[in-house]
Formats: C-alpha cells, sequence, structure tokens
C-alpha cells in the first residue's frame, strides 16, 4: 500500500485489541522461569504468592497514574509524550530515543528466542536460526503492512490463544492428583535480601503492561477503553501469575521449584513425561508471537510520534492506507534485522534495559510537575491516591534504576553514550534545518 497521510492515525482500535496488547506485551517466557527464583529466595509458599500479589499491586498503582498522563495528551509515542510535555523537547527526544532503541533491541531478543525453541523442537538446523529469526520478523512487519485492523485482530487472537495456554497448564497440574512425586522439604527462610531480589525479579515480569498508552491516538473512544486496558490488562495478569504459582507449588517440592531455571518444564515433566519438555517449548513460542507483534507496533508508534512532532526524520510520520505508519515500521524492522544479524541485540539490551526503568520515573515526575505546573487541564481520569501513590511508584522505579546501575556500572554507562549520540545527532539535524 502506497502512503496517503502524513501523521494521521486511524481510529479503529477498542477495548479488546488494548486488552490483548496489555497481556499479550507483558506475559512471556518470564512467568515459566522467574517462580524458580522467587521460591529460591523465599522458600515459604504463602510468601511466595503474597509477593507475587505485591507486585502487582504496584504495577496496578503505576498503571493507574500513567493512565491519568495517557488521558490528558492522547496521542502515539507513548512515555517520551508526557516528558516532553513537562520538560520540553530535548528530554522528550532523550526519552522516545532511548525507548525506540529498546524496543528495537527486544525485537532482534525475541526473534531469536522463537527461532531458538523452534529449532529445540527439531524443526530446524541450528545452523539456521538467524536466518529463520530475520524471517519471522519480516513475517510480522508483512503483517503490519496489511494495517491496523488485521494487525490488531492478530494480536487478539494470539494472546487469547496465549491465555487458554496457560490456563490449560495451570489445569493439568492441578488435576494432578497429591503425593505422586517427591515431597522433600527445605526450611521455610525469608530475609530482607531475599525479599528485595524476588521482588525486582517478579516487577520485571509485570513489565509490558503499559502498551496501550502507544496506541490511544488509534483508540475509538480513549476515555472509555484506556482505563478499562490498563487496569483491566494488569488484574489479568496478576490472576494469571498467581494461578501459575499455585500450580507450580502444587506439582512441585519446594526443593525441586526453588532455584529451577525452568520449573514449568519440571511441571510439564510430572504432568506429560518426556513429552513435557515439547509442550512447555509449544508454550514458550505462543507466549513470544503475540509479544512480538506489540513490540513491533509499540516501537514504530515512537518514532512516528518524534517524526511528526519534528524531533526525528519528518518522513517516519507518514501512513499507508492501511493505517500502518509505514516508513516507521520499516526503519524500526531494518535496525532490528541488523541488530540480528550482527549478534549486537544482546549487548544492545544491557546497555539500554536500564532506560526502562529511568523513563518511566521521569513520568512519573511529570505527572507531578504537570499536577502542579498546569491544574487546569483537562483529566479524564484521575490516579488512585495521588500524591502518595505517585510518591510509591516513583521510589520504587528509582531504586530499581539504582540497583541496576550499580549492578552493571559499566553498560549503564555505555547506555549513556548512547542517549549522547542520540542528542548529539539530533543537534546537528537541527542546526543543518534551521535556516540561517
Amino acid at each position: 500500500m502506497k502512503s496517503e497521510t502524513s501523521g494521521h492515525l486511524r481510529r479503529v482500535l477498542g477495548v479488546g485489541f488494548g486488552l490483548a496488547v496489555s497481556i499479550g506485551g507483558t506475559i512471556g517466557v518470564g512467568i515459566l522461569r522467574t517462580p524458580g527464583l522467587v521460591a529460591e529466595q523465599l522458600h515459604v509458599p504463602s510468601a511466595i504468592l503474597l509477593l507475587w500479589v505485591a507486585g502487582g499491586i504496584y504495577t496496578l498503582v503505576g498503571a493507574s497514574c500513567l493512565t491519568e498522563l495517557g488521558l490528558m495528551f492522547p496521542q502515539a509515542g507513548g512515555f517520551y509524550v508526557y516528558v516532553r510535555r513537562a520538560f520540553g523537547n530535548t528530554a522528550g527526544f532523550a526519552v522516545g530515543w532511548t525507548d525506540w532503541l529498546m524496543y528495537c533491541s527486544v525485537l532482534g531478543y525475541l526473534s531469536i528466542a522463537i527461532a531458538e525453541f523452534i529449532t529445540a523442537l527439531g524443526l530446524i538446523p541450528g545452523g539456521a536460526i538467524r536466518f529463520l529469526a530475520v524471517s519471522i520478523l519480516i513475517s510480522i512487519v508483512a503483517l503490519q503492512w496489511l494495517g491496523i485492523r488485521i494487525s490488531s485482530q492478530f494480536q487478539e487472537v494470539t494472546t487469547s490463544l496465549k491465555c487458554v495456554a496457560f490456563l490449560v497448564l495451570v489445569l493439568a497440574c492441578l488435576l494432578v492428583p497429591a503425593g505422586e512425586h517427591g515431597s522433600a522439604r527445605i526450611p521455610p527462610s525469608v530475609t530482607f535480601s531475599g525479599l528485595t531480589v524476588a521482588l525486582q525479579a517478579i516487577v520485571i515480569t509485570y513489565a509490558g503492561w503499559q502498551s496501550p498508552l502507544y496506541f490511544i491516538e488509534e483508540d475509538r473512544d480513549p476515555a472509555r477503553n484506556l482505563p478499562r486496558a490498563m487496569i483491566g490488562g494488569v488484574l489479568s495478569v496478576i490472576g494469571i501469575y498467581l494461578l501459575v504459582n499455585i500450580a507450580l507449588l502444587k506439582i512441585l517440592p519446594m526443593s525441586e521449584l526453588s532455584g529451577a531455571t525452568l520449573p514449568a518444564a519440571d511441571a510439564a515433566r510430572v504432568i506429560a513425561g518426556a513429552r513435557g519438555r515439547n509442550l512447555i517449548i509449544l508454550l514458550s513460542v505462543v507466549s513470544l508471537v503475540p509479544l512480538l507483534n506489540a513490540v513491533t507496533m509499540m516501537g514504530t508508534r515512537v518514532i512516528f510520534g518524534l517524526g511528526r512532532d519534528q524531533l526525528f526524520w519528518s518522513r517516519t510520520s507518514t501512513v499507508n492506507a492501511g493505517g500502518t505508519p509505514d516508513t516507521a515500521t520499516l526503519l524500526t524492522a531494518a535496525v532490528a534485522v541488523g541488530l540480528i544479524a550482527t549478534g549486537t541485540f544482546q549487548r544492545l539490551i544491557a546497555m539500554t534495559s536500564f532506560f526502562l526503568a529511568a523513563n518511566y520515573s521521569l513520568c512519573c515526575v511529570a505527572l507531578v510537575v504537570l499536577r502542579r505546573r498546569e491544574p487546569d487541564l483537562p483529566r479524564p481520569y484521575r490516579a488512585w491516591g495521588y500524591p502518595w501513590s505517585i510518591w510509591l511508584v516513583l521510589a520504587g522505579s528509582v531504586i530499581f534504576l539504582l540497583g541496576m546501575l550499580g549492578g552493571d556500572m559499566f553498560n549503564g554507562l555505555a547506555a549513556l553514550g548512547l542517549l549522547a549520540i542520540g542528542l548529539i545527532g539530533r543537534a546537528v539535524f537541527t542546526r543543518k534545518a534551521t535556516p540561517s
């Protein structure tokens, strides 16, 4: 399809897509792995479940705070839109640039992960992983090119399949008669450091809940649908995560669950024997496909918004007849393919992962600033328990950010270098574009 508009997206999305992109953009392989790490730190079933709930409540409070921002400025682009309004173009570009780089690197990671899982099933030779990864990503881009209606329907269908697959796993675990496997026990142990490590891992597993914010401009009725998508999506994820943990605690003794690299595979082995491994691999693929689709759509909306606001190449704000930001999609995919081909997506993820916490923190501060500086702005939705809620979320994100920087100072400094490159590039571009 040829581009027919510039800077105008189609309002065709509803609450169904919002829920699908929230759930589909959050649930991934993390919930299949993280329960083992959390159990290793706590060893107490009730404490494990309570901590998963606590992580969910923290995420829910953050979702409420950012829903207020989203409805104040219903524009495509996500975090950068709010930071730009509060702190100006330079800060807005910094958030948008780093957000986009992060999504490009995540696209590389997800494409490789899906290809590796398919290889593990013996369907392709190991030497073809990168070729398959690129082919998978190109297939998603081709789907995007057909238009927003088709790509949004794909998101809804694949997310539904993902939820059904997880519920089948949970049901299978709960139906296994008790006492058919070992019952080795280890002494209960809960320490402050263990709680901290476990909670950090849980919060990371909830990452992705903010996905509906990137599509608010394409929503038919954002004031009605965004709160339902944001809050309903997080509540749905909390429910699924709790059910998965209850199932794992039921079928695996604590001595096996604690520290297990992939506890879901251990549970599947109890249920289906040797075939259990392949079932979890299939579940992983089912989990990652809607996540890949969501991340592709989100990354393109970031540079679409930047281009439209003249903070990036203006060509990225073009939209094809189906409602897809075409140039933005091609540029995002091209960068991701380059990262897959060179293997640098792993380094880039390590360098940019802390930007998610940093940009989230800036959005929290932006809410405080805008409440004080522009109190008369229309606010169709107000954050729960403000200002205590926003200070709680901000404190958590800052602590998380400092922990990441302290644990990996080299990649933190390298990430700041990437930010500097973007800012310098923008300054040069702006100077050339300004008439003398």
